[in-house]
């Protein structure tokens, strides 16, 4: 069974004390503050559709180990993030919840570890504990920027409102470009003849009572060829991609590159053709996102994830009374409108958590200082660096 270099572990339920995390495997000598992490942090309590508990919390991670005098150590980093919305529940007699939610685990937590009360269930499923996450992305991206590899994203569709269908790009810039101009709104859009549109889809679902889910594209620019592998199930970069990202609260989808929009075209026009630029091997397409074979191939990574509606609504869903047996209504639990925006983020994190594994498992070392020179002599796509026996050869199996 595969095993990742990195690998985290959080901990703590949506209206308890504090969240927390811990991030193994994080080499020696990255720089990093509490500053960047909470940079992102920020980042994921804004968007248009937020509910009330965004008005509560200023999340900040307080790290607690495996960084001293702004450098990780190598040795585990653990943070805790501080739940303000805590004081508002310690001392509360809380009201039984039976009546399980549609769409929610209130019912499923239940079946399983045999929950006696379904705010157990709640407390842990919440997408508070993203919160974690996006910290734990914090800390890879500053692993990935230290090799030019940046993360981005934005949303490319909230409920009907679709933006223009763009092929992923071939080039980073255009990228770039467009989770900057993203970043400059609430909906985190970056067509702006879309973004208006987006707004008042939203103010919609909050008037009907209602909520509205989308779609949020994620790349990664920079990324160098070779990561991942084709040899197991598990190695596959896009399958461990596609993993964490479904991983993400209301995730029901997940695309890689031209994704399902790939199934209506020919090969002809699915594949992304090769030429020579003075023996550098040039692509103009990026249908495949930045992943061939299960491999990076040099390419933009681009991948989408489909996000549900929020399972929470004001207007009640029918359920079942599960102190009675009777047929009831579900109850209001505060919650977002739209997550959409607000996710961008935290997708963005699970696909740095996976380019900082499958990079730290391509270089090894225990220090920036020994994979450096690993990465500065990795293969990358050139003629020179891709020689070729042409001549005849035989499997050899006796």
């Amino acid at each position: 069974m595969f095993t990742s270099r990195l690998r985290f572990l959080t901990a703590g339920e949506s209206h308890g004390p504090s969240l927390t995390g811990v991030l193994e495997g994080m080499p020696a000598g990255v720089a990093l503050s509490e500053a960047t992490i909470a940079e992102q942090l920020c980042r994921r309590q804004q968007g248009f559709g937020a509910g009330g508990r965004m008005k509560i919390e200023s999340d900040r991670a307080q790290i607690t180990a495996g960084v001293m005098a702004g450098y990780t150590t190598g040795a585990p980093i653990a943070f805790v993030i501080e739940n303000r919305d805590y004081e508002n529940w310690r001392d509360r007699e809380i009201a039984p919840m039976t009546v399980p939610r549609p769409g929610h685990a209130d019912l499923t937590g239940a079946a399983k570890y045999g929950y006696r009360e379904l705010r157990l269930s709640l407390e842990r499923a919440s997408a508070r504990e993203t919160a974690a996450r996006v910290a734990v992305g914090a800390i890879c991206r500053a692993l990935l920027s230290t090799f030019g590899v940046e993360v981005g994203g934005y949303v490319t569709a909230i409920g009907e409102v679709d933006c223009p269908f763009e092929e992923p790009a071939a080039e980073g810039a255009a990228l770039l470009d467009r989770a900057q101009t993203a970043e400059q709104n609430d909906v985190r859009c970056p067509h702006p003849a879309v973004q208006e549109a987006m707004r008042a889809a939203i103010t919609q679902a909050i008037k009907n009572k209602d909520t509205l889910g989308g779609v949020v594209e994620t790349f990664a620019t920079g990324v160098p060829v070779g990561l991942g592998s084709y040899v197991q199930h598990d190695r596959r970069i896009d399958a461990r991609i596609a993993g964490a990202l479904m991983s993400v609260n209301a995730a029901k989808g997940v695309e890689i590159g031209g994704g399902f929009d790939s199934t209506r075209r020919h090969g002809t026009a699915t594949h992304d053709e090769l030429r020579s630029d003075d023996g550098k091997l040039i692509r103009d397409t990026n249908r495949a996102g930045g992943v061939e074979g299960g491999i990076t191939n040099g390419a933009p990574l681009v991948a989408r994830t489909a996000i549900k509606p929020i399972a929470t609504t004001l207007r009640p869903l029918g359920s079942v009374d599960l102190a009675t047996g009777a047929p009831a209504t579900t109850n209001y639990e505060r919650s977002d409108y739209c997550q959409v925006p607000r996710a961008v983020p935290i997708c963005e994190a699970m696909v740095a958590i996976v380019l900082a594994d499958a990079l730290s498992e391509k270089l090894g070392g225990d220090s920036i200082q020994e994979m450096t020179p690993r990465f500065e002599k990795l293969r990358g796509l050139h003629v020179d660096e891709l020689p070729m026996d042409n001549r005849p050869w035989r499997f050899g199996y006796e």
